[in-house]
């Protein structure tokens, strides 16, 4: 005999139990989902579909006005062959060594003196050297330019009645990567070192106290129990100031007035990026330029990350 017919008048359900019990959990819980909405909604437009839009116009020829032209991947052949990209590149490798190597080195001190009892007011001076992170960045920059202004500059005014020749540091390509350096230095130094007192405060105190009843110096606890313990921190902050420092932007864009200085020596990335599609009108060739900084930001940050890996294993 034939199987059975279903009975007239009844529906045959083939959902899976899985997906019924997910409905059902989805509807059962509908008010938690809308609370959560709004940051799914604003991460999708204002967060996913830029990303995926630039993607797409990186494959394109766009003044911004005119209608869009298709040029498949002509924008990264002639980002390739384009000399003054690679030099931006090189100019903000060059800060970012001249920066952070610096930075991460004060920032550890500093926590180290801060987590230590024979400092007093130890609150005050975290929030001093926490405070340019919360600064205006734009407002620092502009103070650091009057600092570091050829003709009127503070630095320079002392440098001279030192009996030294005056730095000229905004027109020189060494100089002025060195004050975009210093800049970068002064905001981050102090948000980094609040990073790294909390990795010290998470350290025993006993293992101090047997050092020093050991005959160890401050010194050697320094480096013999503190950076080991602290290689992870370490590693986090590397990370983190190689995606900061590779996206450098308003200290050289106030510094040089947008143009990079006269030898191109404080233009970065970003900058050129920015001029690209701002200036230029090449908003095709801008968003290829900020997909090469995203793959260049990536391998730079994995090679970071590799190498602290390695030394902490040894």
């Amino acid at each position: 005999m034939d199987a059975a017919a279903p009975t007239p008048g009844k529906e045959v359900l083939n959902i899976p139990v899985k997906k019924v019990r997910t409905l059902h959990e989805i509807k059962k819980h509908t008010s938690i989902y809308l609370f959560i909405s709004p940051f799914y909604i604003l991460f999708l437009v204002f967060g996913l579909f830029p990303i995926l839009f630039s993607l797409f116009l990186s494959l394109q020829s766009w003044d911004g006005l005119d209608t869009m032209k298709f040029i498949g991947f002509k924008n990264f052949q002639m980002l390739l062959q384009d000399g003054d990209f690679w030099q931006a590149v090189g100019n903000t490798f060059t800060i970012w060594f001249e920066q952070t190597i610096i930075m991460l080195f004060l920032s550890l001190v500093i926590a180290f003196l801060l987590n230590s009892a024979f400092v007093k007011l130890r609150s005050v001076w975290r929030f001093t050297y926490f405070l340019p992170n919360v600064t205006s960045l734009v407002a620092q920059t502009v103070l650091f330019y009057i600092f570091f202004s050829p003709k009127y500059g503070t630095i320079d005014y002392f440098i001279q009645k030192a009996g030294v020749a005056p730095i000229d540091w905004l027109n020189s390509n060494f100089w002025l990567q060195i004050s975009i350096a210093i800049i970068g230095i002064w905001r981050w130094t102090g948000y980094n070192a609040l990073i790294y007192l909390a990795g010290l405060q998470s350290i025993p105190d006993e293992l101090y106290e047997a050092a020093k009843i050991d005959g160890a110096t401050t010194t050697q606890s320094f480096f013999r129990i503190t950076i080991p313990i602290l290689r992870p921190i370490v590693l986090f902050t590397v990370i983190m100031s190689t995606i900061g420092g590779m996206q450098i932007f308003t200290e050289p864009q106030i510094l040089t007035g947008g143009n990079g200085g006269p030898g191109g020596g404080g233009m970065t990335m970003v900058l050129y990026l920015y001029n690209q599609a701002f200036s230029n009108h090449l908003f095709g060739y801008a968003s290829a330029i900020a997909w090469v900084l995203f793959i260049i930001i990536l391998i730079f940050s994995l090679v970071n990350s590799l190498i602290i890996r390695r030394l902490s294993s040894k």
